[in-house]
């Protein structure tokens, strides 16, 4: 299949005007295809050849103004139409399209727990042309009408409000003028729970099977919908631009959500079938509010080509978490962001595979799909923090307003926004832009504090790299009055970098915090005196998102080998136990679990590890034992499992059903167990299979898969690599749930003939079933336990000789940069 190069795009918008789709959808047809019907009315400005679109399982007729066209013409997924004249043209075109199962296209799902089957599109980049003909680019808008056939008891969701007609049929109403990309379905029988707020109705959407688990959450997630609509309308002056605001949690999502304006699409792993703490919670929001974000980032205003898609993540990623924090009772979000968002920009920033925020050559559709990563959304971000830092909310959203009103319901790119931004303020943007978004890499921060006479000190602030940062600068002194390890909040300096001269400060604080505040990006440093009393008191820090910033420069300074990884868990072990933040509580575990205990120590030094880890959740566990604090203690439990070395604690509480002290063990956590104890050989396939008969839904399907690929047997890892890589059988969901349980570093010797398997095998399924398992086949089935430098030359050679499809090379490049990386930490 060829992809669109920006070269082609450009072309094509040169040469048409697409006013209007008329595409009906028959879903009533079997379970492996549905038929497709596309009208298209649009202008040719001028005597030329182009072609439309489509990936068809049979291409059964197509028409240009009443003539027909050659089935047989269809070039992979392009329809060629030549000699078209200057003026207005109809295209028709009739095809039987497949269904996907791996949630890309028209993804179909049959749900375990009752049987019932539902359909919803993911139509980002490529994947319009599953679903319907189409001139796929985000800058050929058009007006949308859908009507579908669906089965009898379905109810079928799409942009607009939707109406069954009295033959079957459910008509949507016609669409504003939106990009291809943005269309939506989602038809079966959903269990749904509407409201209307404003004179516009809202929709809540998920399985039947899920209604249980969505009813008593709909008043929270219409609140948080009500509170975030409310408050994008006092920071936006043009309005909500559609005419209803469903979302739909559907299963075997890719994503975390699409924002399909008037149909948002969840993974329904958001409708909680167990307990979750707080932060959990938070993040759902947070996912609401950004998609939200999109109806006008992305849906009103739409890039014209994707080097521009920070215009719609970077912008949703930031105003999702500033308007949470505004706008609802999670006043708290940016130190979740602090510790687990901007994190995974650091990350990506600095492999190989980095790219300026706002890159420049995104040549074709299969480069921008790879762009879709840390950069985009948390170090986009985190520039637009920035941005408002150094320019002052109320330019910025003068700024904002400017744009929406110049390009509603059109197109506009970084230029565009740029001269927006620059209407509103005397401040120079452009070279902002320059600076900010168009360089890669991360900064570093070091302070250098000098004594002068009479005791005094001075601060400057070395500065790697070259953006301009407005900074805070937190001076922090031991409380005298308390013994604790208190630390008191002298006084905070806001300074530029790079500095003009050094800073004077008075006395020498005890701690000094660059980037206190977290309002630019960039990795810090600590003078020595600093980091002694991190290592004495950083429990001590009053304000969470300081003690995010703190820990975040501890885990770069552990990627960046310059702390010992031992180090690391020290600190955790030392002040975790006295931490109050969910989040805080919860990204320090997952990267000393991770990789601490899981990359960075040495085969010999996991167990020592693991020890200092369990001890630890066990200070959490008897911490919580009076029941004030269950996400907290959640959190604890669930760490607890996953470095549990002995099985005993963990398999009585799978005998028992609960934790003593609580919790109940709920499916999450009993699957948790179950795999742990597969890890550890401590159950068999007889024990797994009595834990899905209790649990027969699609998560106890991909807890089974994960517990089976876990087994410390030979004929196990065997039939788990074949379902993987020999057959094309599993979803996306099952391949990564059997991926997550075949490599553990407890089982190195058994799984290590895979190894060198591995690279040809991905390459091979990637090339069969496209991005989404090239993705997953990267990302989740890499043998990531296997630090040895054998595993990066085979890795290099892969890369070097075995071509693999864009997708999967990615991942690849990413993850033996990290391998690289694990080796050096090791090597110290």
């Amino acid at each position: 299949m060829s992809v669109l190069t920006r070269d082609e795009a450009q072309t094509r918008a040169r040469l048409l005007d697409v006013h209007r789709y008329s595409i009906e959808l028959d879903l009533t047809t079997g379970d492996e295809t549905f038929d497709s019907r596309t009208v298209i009315r649009f202008t040719a400005r001028t005597d030329a050849a182009t072609f439309v679109e489509l990936k068809p399982a049979e291409l059964l007729a197509a028409t240009l103004d009443g003539q027909p066209l050659d089935p047989e013409s269809l070039d992979g997924n392009r329809l060629p139409l030549d000699g078209l004249t200057a003026g207005e043209h109809e295209l028709r075109v009739e095809a039987r399209m497949r269904y996907s199962r791996t949630g890309e296209g028209m993804h179909r799902f049959t749900d375990p727990t009752d049987g019932e089957t539902y359909v919803y599109t993911q139509l980002f980049m490529d994947d319009v042309q599953r679903v319907f003909a189409a001139f796929d680019q985000p800058d050929l808008k058009s007006v949308f009408e859908l009507t579908v056939t669906a089965p009898d008891g379905w109810t079928v969701l799409a942009n607009g409000i939707t109406e069954r007609l009295d033959d079957g049929r459910w008509q949507a109403a016609p669409t504003p003028l939106i990009s291809t990309y943005l269309v939506a379905v989602a038809a079966g029988p959903w269990h749904s729970v509407r409201t209307e707020h404003r004179g516009l109705p809202f929709g809540l959407h998920c399985r039947r099977s899920l209604a249980p688990y969505l009813d008593p959450d709909a008043d929270e997630l219409f609140d948080i919908t009500r509170r975030c609509f409310d408050r994008y309308h006092e920071k936006f002056e043009e309005p909500y631009p559609f005419d209803s605001y469903d979302q739909a949690f559907v299963p075997e999502f890719n994503a975390g959500a699409m924002e399909n304006p008037g149909l948002v699409t969840f993974r329904d792993e958001f409708v909680y079938r167990s307990a979750v703490t707080d932060t959990e919670r938070q993040t759902r929001a947070m996912v609401v509010a950004h998609e939200m974000a999109h109806m006008w980032f992305g849906d009103l205003v739409t890039l014209r080509w994707w080097d521009d898609i920070w215009l719609n993540e970077s912008f949703a990623e930031y105003m999702g978490y500033q308007t949470l924090t505004e706008a609802t009772r999670f006043t708290d979000t940016w130190t979740d962001f602090g510790v687990a968002r901007k994190a995974w920009g650091y990350d990506a920033d600095q492999r190989p595979s980095t790219h300026p925020v706002a890159p420049e050559n995104v040549d074709d559709t299969a480069s921008a799909l790879l762009n879709f990563d840390g950069i985009s959304y948390a170090k986009g971000a985190s520039a637009l923090r920035q941005l408002v830092a150094w320019l002052g909310e109320k330019d910025f959203l003068a700024g904002i307003n400017t744009h929406f009103a110049r390009h509603r319901f059109a197109n506009a790119g970084l230029a565009d926004f740029i001269d927006s931004l620059a209407s509103a303020t005397e401040r120079d943007v452009h070279a902002w832009a320059d600076a900010w978004l168009r360089t890669t890499g991360v900064d570093t921060l070091r302070p250098v504090v000098t004594r002068g006479g009479e005791g005094t000190y001075t601060l400057e602030i070395e500065h790697t790299g070259s953006r301009p940062h407005r900074v805070a600068v937190g001076l922090y002194d031991q409380d005298v009055a308390d013994e604790s390890r208190h630390l008191v909040l002298r006084r905070r300096l806001d300074l530029d970098v790079p500095q003009t001269e050094p800073h004077p400060l008075g006395k020498r604080p005890a701690l000094l915090v660059l980037n206190d505040g977290d309002l630019t990006y960039a990795k810090i440093r600590f003078d020595p005196e600093s980091f002694e009393t991190v290592r004495a008191n950083l429990c001590g820090l009053p304000d969470p998102l300081t003690r995010a910033v703190v820990w975040n420069a501890l885990r770069d300074s552990v990627r960046d080998g310059e702390l010992p990884p031992t180090a690391y868990l020290e600190a955790a072990r030392a002040h975790l136990p006295h931490e109050t933040d969910l989040a805080l509580v919860q990204g320090v575990l997952a990267f000393a679990t991770t990789q601490i205990a899981g990359r960075y120590v040495t085969p010999e030094g996991r167990p020592a590890a693991l020890a200092t880890l369990s001890s630890l959740c066990r200070d959490l566990i008897r911490r919580t034992e009076d029941g004030d604090n269950p996400g907290l203690r959640l959190i604890a439990v669930r760490h607890f499992i996953d470095v549990a070395a002995q099985p005993d604690t963990i398999a009585a509480w799978l005998a028992d059903g609960t934790v003593p002290g609580g919790p109940e063990l709920d499916p999450e956590l009993r699957w948790r167990v179950l795999a742990r104890l597969s890890v550890l050989g401590a159950v068999d396939e007889s024990h797994i299979a009595v834990e899905l008969d209790r649990d027969l839904s699609a998560t106890g399907q991909e807890g089974a898969a994960r517990c089976r690929a876990a087994l410390p047997d030979e004929a196990g890892k065997a039939k788990a690599w074949e379902a993987m890589f020999g057959s094309d059988d599993l979803s996306n969901y099952l391949f990564i749930a059997t991926a997550q349980g075949f490599w553990q570093p407890e089982q190195a010797d058994l799984v290590g003939a895979y190894v060198p398997r591995y690279y040809e095998d991905a390459v091979a399924v990637s090339a069969r079933r496209g991005p989404a398992i090239a993705d997953a086949a990267g990302r989740s089935a890499f043998p990531v336990h296997a630090v040895d430098a054998e595993t990066l030359r085979l890795g290099e050679a892969c890369l070097r000789d075995a071509e693999p499809i864009p997708a999967l090379r990615r991942k690849l490049v990413d993850q033996l940069d990290d391998l690289r990386r694990a080796l050096r930490v090791r090597e110290g």
